[in-house]
């Protein structure tokens, strides 16, 4: 036997390990399952080999809870230790350098940043746990089994243990204070966090199962427990795309998400070897109509250990937006996100994924257009998002990004400039682009695009404000124009422009009293000369105003709080329409005021702004006339 003090000066090490990793506590269980699996996978490599003569058998981890002694234990089968083994890496090799690790973190409180520098995953176990046992036996022949234990400090004892097989358990004694860590459902759910596709199978008790034996009327059912093996030790991720089926992805998919019950619209696979390690599969979900997107959703893994599903300022921004799994042996356990936000090789992988998403929808649209076209509702925002946020995403999406009519026809960017640019060019050589934002409730002004023979997007989705200044700002002489935000005549001029009934005396005279009629912080009264067949009273909305406060409401548009705004309108009066010369002839200011109004609530009633008591007033009065 012997004693000894860990190779350190600072007698405050471990004081530095409770404080600081407090918050991580958690991930005690991750380190010593992933050490147990490390030295399982090393036993495969050293019998491999020829330097092992070990038969491997059974290499199970096993995890148990005794909530009598306090204890957890983690055990394997794996490559196991000697003394001399237990001395080299526990008490010396562990904290090489540790003085300069109490320097650099005693003034930090970046908890995940301090595991895996200096070996200290092991050292994790002191976060929960007041004794430390290690007995361990060596695969080699002859050895002899080792037993090591500390109380959290820098005092341990070795000796000669006693342990029949070979590899190792770690026997946690747990403290006072963390006794939660006693619960088999806390344990089950860390187990079920960190570990559930490790490469080795994990055991955590027993289960029942039933079983039928005979045939027949003979059968009967019994129930027996088997091990429960709480881990999935070879997922989707880990094999080639070649030796899977659409079903086994989504299977995955539901191993992974168990409460969802949709499958994804499709996959991603990646499978790199170079300039980096990279696997995982990324799912492109549902999104559900009330554009609940949810983030977090990215489960990032090295080496099949679970590291993190906050990917916000790993991966771009749009892709939080997808589900699945990242796994690289490039990126480092053990470290914290703000690391791994600066990162190299984390930053190279970031951009590697987000071309292999483009690549992966440029492949799906070019393979199979109208299936492409039929999932574009449901990957639109996701799409939209990286086009607004990305650059080399943008670029890419060009070639798949799509844009629907109100006749539902689909159509790329190019395409549409092409199949519009005839006869939507204006005088001034613009190409304006008429989209609107509800068939139905801007059918009116879609049906008078319509009847010019024109064609409108039809623009739904949230980023749309965004979306536009993008594309008008990438186009020359491209402009977009909702068509609700002008008389049709004045989204697309033309050189000809229509002669107007009412004289410039008239339309002088006539504006005032419109004016008069309505808000006037509302409302600001246009006269313009239309077809005879257009409405008298036209409702629009500013197209400057109405995106720019869009975009202030979904993030962005350089104008904070216009989601405050009053809301404002044109109110457009068509000169040329009968109506207008008969409030002129009507020699009665009250029959003038009456007509106006009635106009007015037409106009508001065809862009749904007509609400309230003055709905049910309009209402009212309406069915009083039929009576």
């Amino acid at each position: 036997m012997s004693t000894g003090t860990i190779n350190v000066t600072a007698d405050n090490i471990f004081p530095i390990i409770k404080k600081f990793l407090y918050s991580d506590h958690e991930i005690f269980l991750r380190e010593l399952v992933s050490n147990a699996v490390d030295a399982t996978q090393k036993l495969k490599t050293l019998t491999r080999i020829g330097e092992s003569s070990a038969e491997l058998g059974d290499l199970t981890i096993e995890v148990k809870v005794d909530k009598k002694k306090k204890t957890i234990t983690v055990s394997d089968r794996g490559i196991g230790m000697t003394q001399e083994e237990i001395d080299k890496y526990i008490n010396q090799l562990a904290f090489s350098g540790a003085e300069e690790f109490v320097q650099k973190y005693k003034e930090k409180a970046d908890g995940a940043a301090i595991i895996g520098h200096f070996g200290l995953g092991f050292y994790s176990s002191f976060m929960v746990a007041e004794k430390v046992e290690i007995i361990s036996k060596s695969h080699a022949e002859g050895s002899e089994a080792a037993h090591w234990v500390c109380e959290g400090n820098p005092e341990f004892e070795l000796k000669a243990g006693k342990k029949e097989d070979r590899g190792t358990d770690i026997v946690l004694h747990i403290s006072e204070e963390e006794k939660s860590f006693l619960e088999e459902a806390k344990i089950r759910e860390l187990l079920n966090k960190y570990c559930k596709f490790l490469p080795v199978p994990i055991k955590f008790g027993e289960k029942e199962i039933t079983e039928k034996t005979g045939e027949g009327e003979e059968a009967k059912e019994v129930k027996k427990k088997v091990d429960d093996i709480i881990n999935n030790p070879e997922p989707a991720w880990t094999k080639s795309p070649n030796n899977l089926k659409e079903e086994d992805y989504n299977a995955f998919y539901r191993e992974l998400y168990p409460m969802t019950f949709e499958d994804p619209l499709f996959h991603i696979h990646l499978n790199v070897d170079y300039p980096f390690d990279l696997t995982g599969i990324l799912f492109f979900p549902r999104l559900k109509p009330n554009m609940e997107l949810q983030r977090n959703k990215i489960q990032l893994y090295q080496n099949q250990v679970f590291v993190t599903d906050n990917l916000e300022g790993i991966v771009p921004d749009f892709l939080t937006l997808l589900h699945g799994v990242i796994d690289s042996k490039d990126i480092p356990l053990n470290v914290s996100r703000s690391y791994l936000q600066s990162d190299g090789a984390v930053k190279k992988i970031s951009g590697h994924i987000t071309k292999k998403v483009a690549d992966k929808l440029d492949e799906l649209f070019k393979k199979d257009r109208k299936d492409f076209e039929s999932k574009w509702k449901d990957v639109k925002v996701i799409i939209e998002y990286g086009m607004l946020s990305e650059e080399k995403f943008n670029e890419r999406a060009k070639k798949f990004a799509l844009y629907q009519n109100v006749q539902e026809a689909f159509f790329t960017f190019d395409e549409y400039l092409e199949k519009v640019k005839d006869l939507q060019t204006d005088k001034d050589g613009n190409l304006v682009l008429l989209y609107a934002a509800n068939k139905d409730a801007q059918h009116s002004f879609i049906a008078r695009a319509e009847d010019k023979g024109y064609d409108v997007l039809l623009m739904d989705s949230p980023l749309t404000g965004h979306l536009l200044q993008r594309l008008e700002g990438g186009e020359q002489k491209v402009k977009f124009a909702r068509v609700d935000s002008d008389s049709i005549e004045k989204l697309i001029p033309k050189e000809e422009e229509q002669p107007s009934l009412l004289s410039e005396e008239q339309k002088e005279k006539l504006k005032p009293i419109i004016e008069g009629a309505v808000q006037k912080e509302k409302y600001t009264v246009q006269m313009e000369a239309l077809d005879s067949a257009e409405n008298p009273f036209i409702i629009t909305v500013p197209e400057f105003m109405r995106r720019m406060k869009e975009m202030s409401m979904t993030g962005g548009g350089g104008m904070m709080g216009m989601g405050e705004l009053p809301e404002m309108y044109n109110l457009v009066v068509n000169t040329n329409h009968p109506l207008a010369a008969k409030v002129l002839e009507e020699g009665d200011e009250k029959a003038q005021q009456a007509l106006i109004k009635e106009g007015v609530e037409l106009a508001m009633l065809s862009q749904n702004l007509l609400h309230g008591k003055p709905l049910t007033e309009f209402v009212k009065k309406q069915f009083e006339r039929m009576g």
